[in-house]
């Protein structure tokens, strides 16, 4: 896996750089002080994930993010942040970023992040989500397309919510993780969501989860 690191902060490329080094399927191949040129080392260096800093001078990770995943679609950019006076996470979600950490996440939480987004899958530090639900108290408390959703469907994207892969959802549901997968198809479709991420956005915002709390799958 091919990782640039995007950080104003030299301690923090450097201090990245060498976690990963140590990772035989990890390389980084380079990094970059600030958001336009993080942009400009990503469609020429060609990585697979792009490891963001959020403020930054020049362009912020927002703009970087956006600009990235538009020209490079197949590009996944994993936010890292130390929340402090930053206003920017739920916007960077929907530039389309794949997940967020903390900076100061275990050493071995930021190599297991990677190896998931490189995958396809979007990733969210407990801690980043209470952060992004907080911030979004303008949101509607039932978000469009949510009542479209079947009971099979609801129960699929409370299992997501709760940071399940499709094999456990599989497990926990008595189906087929095909069946799994076409029924998170459906609910990404429905609720015209990006990626899971921004679905578990939803299901928390709308209050989806505490109505499922002292409920268990439904049955459909």
């Amino acid at each position: 896996m091919r990782v640039l690191v995007v950080d104003d902060q030299e301690l923090v490329r450097t201090g990245f750089t060498m976690i990963l080094a140590a990772e035989t399927d990890i390389e980084v191949i380079g990094d970059a002080d600030d958001g336009e040129a993080g942009v400009q080392a990503a469609l020429e260096l060609r990585p697979d994930v792009v490891l963001m800093d959020v403020q930054m001078p020049r362009l912020d990770g927002i703009g970087a993010t956006r600009r990235i995943v538009a020209e490079r679609p197949g590009c996944r950019v994993l936010i890292l942040t130390t929340f402090d006076d930053d206003e920017y996470l739920f916007s960077a979600l929907e530039a389309g970023a794949s997940g967020f950490l903390l900076k100061n996440c275990p050493p071995d939480d930021l190599v297991a992040a990677i190896r998931v987004v490189a995958q396809g899958h979007s990733l969210l530090a407990p801690e980043v989500t209470q952060r992004v639900i907080s911030r979004s108290t303008s949101r509607l408390r039932e978000a469009p397309g949510l009542a479209d959703l079947t009971d099979r469907e609801r129960d699929v994207l409370v299992q997501m919510a709760r940071g399940h892969s499709n094999g456990e959802i599989a497990r926990g549901l008595f189906v087929s993780e095909a069946t799994v997968k076409t029924h998170v198809s459906r609910v990404l479709t429905k609720l015209d969501v990006r990626d899971r991420v921004q679905a578990v956005i939803v299901a928390h915002e709308s209050g989806l989860m505490d109505e499922q709390a002292d409920r268990g799958p439904s049955n459909g």
